[in-house]
This record gives structure tokens, sequence and C-alpha cells, in this order.
């Protein structure tokens, strides 16, 4: 099975080496990694194109915005699976695809594989566990109690990945996973530790408008009375997570 790894970047030349390696250091050979960079200024092309005989495809041109790069990977990957992995995160180790890669076919190659995260500083460094715990089961309705599963860390079979929804600016990747959960028929828990996801992205720097989009998308599928009565547990878990100092 071929996993399509997909890198979007923009004026990310201080975290996106790190990222290159990780991937090009896999042990699983059925790879194709795909950087979309938007036509950066600031040396990220000079580390793309360094290493480029790696690579199965990428592009520097302007797009209008994250979400609209990653949709231009999307059209560009050929794999069974689809992975984000943004510039400044990592895969967990060397055999992190072969070990998915396994696990996938012992369970029939489900539509979506999911797995848990570690947080990193700006020099790639853990910080902590990801505070939201990957769930046993997961469904569309798990979003109900927030983005349960990292982004990074949640991949998806390419035949049921939609393009992202760019009416939302900081959390289309959020829809972007309920509505693949929506197709999906089979889940799997991969039970591995996946990815070091840097924790100072698009969303972590503008979280009120993230969580704003966040409301408006979780309306959307799971009813607004619900949502509101949701998020005043969600308002309770945040500041009790921030009196106790643990990261949110």
């Amino acid at each position: 099975m071929l996993f399509s790894i997909i890198t979007v970047t923009y004026n990310a030349a201080n975290v996106l080496e790190r990222t290159v390696l990780s991937v090009l250091s896999q042990s699983y050979p059925h790879l194709e990694y795909i950087i979309i960079d938007g036509n950066s200024l600031d040396g990220t092309k000079a580390i793309i194109e360094r290493y480029a005989s790696g690579l199965s495809c990428w592009v520097s041109e302007p797009d209008s915005g994250l979400y609209d790069a990653m949709n231009r990977g999307l059209q560009r990957a050929t794999g069974d699976y689809v992975w984000f992995l943004n510039a400044g995160d990592t895969l967990s180790h060397s055999n992190t695809v072969s070990d998915l890669a396994a696990i996938a076919e012992r369970n029939g190659m489900p539509d979506i594989l999911y797995g848990e995260t570690d947080l990193t500083d700006a020099d790639g460094k853990i910080i902590a566990a990801r505070r939201l715990k990957a769930p046993e089961a997961l469904t569309w309705k798990s979003f109900r109690m927030g983005m349960l599963v990292c982004h990074q860390a949640f991949i998806a079979k390419r035949s049921i990945a939609p393009a992202y929804d760019l009416q939302y600016r900081f959390s289309a990747d959020f829809d972007w996973c309920i509505r693949c959960m929506k197709a999906a028929e089979t889940t799997v828990n991969s039970r591995l530790r996946a990815v070091n996801y840097l924790y100072e992205g698009l969303t972590v720097a503008n979280r009120k408008a993230s969580l704003r989009e966040r409301h408006a998308i979780m309306c959307k599928y799971y009813g607004t009375f619900a949502t509101n009565l949701l998020h005043v547990w969600f308002a309770v878990r945040y500041y009790w997570a921030k009196w106790t100092g643990k990261i949110v």
C-alpha cells in the first residue's frame, strides 16, 4: 500500500528541514512525499530543492492559504492513504509508517487510521503528550467532545478524503476530519505515538477565531443546543487545565 505524505509550507525555513528528514528517513519503501509551498521568500524553497531527489512532487507557487495548499496536495496525491504533516511536525521515529502499514494490513486496510500525538516546541523538543487522548472507537460523532485526534495523527484513505472547505480559515481540518469519518466504514486506533506536533501552528496563533469556527462546525453537524451545552463543559475543562498547568 502507498502512503501519500503531504507537507504544506510558507516561510518555514527554520523548521522545514526536520520535517523533511523525518519523512525521508522512514524505513517503509512505499511512500510518496509531496511538498506544497506557498511561494516562500525566506529560503524555504532552497531547502526543498536540496532534498528534491527524495520527493515525489513539489511546487512553490502562490496560494490562498493553508487549506488551499492542502487541497493542491490532495489533487497531486496518488496513494492509498493521505497523511498531512505540516512544516515543523515530525514522525515519531523511522519505523512509524512501517508500523502503521502493518496495522493497516492486519485490519483489512481500514478507511481511517489514527493515533496519539506529542507536542513539541520551536526547537523540536517534546513538551508533553497531547492532553486529549485518541478514543478507542472513533466515529464522526466523537468530535462533539472536541478534536480528540490531532489532524497530523489522522490518516484517511484517499478514496474518502474530500477537499477542504475554504470557507473556514482556521479550522477546515476539523470539518475535514468529520467529513472523512462520515464517509468511513471502518476506523482503527493504531495505538501508536505517531507524530510530534509543533505547538505553534496557525490554529494556535489564531485561537479565538479557530474556536469560533469550530463552534459553527459543531453546530452544523451536532445541533446548536447540544453544542452550546457541551461548550459549558469545554470552558470548565479549559480553565481547570489552565489552573493545573496542563497544556490545552
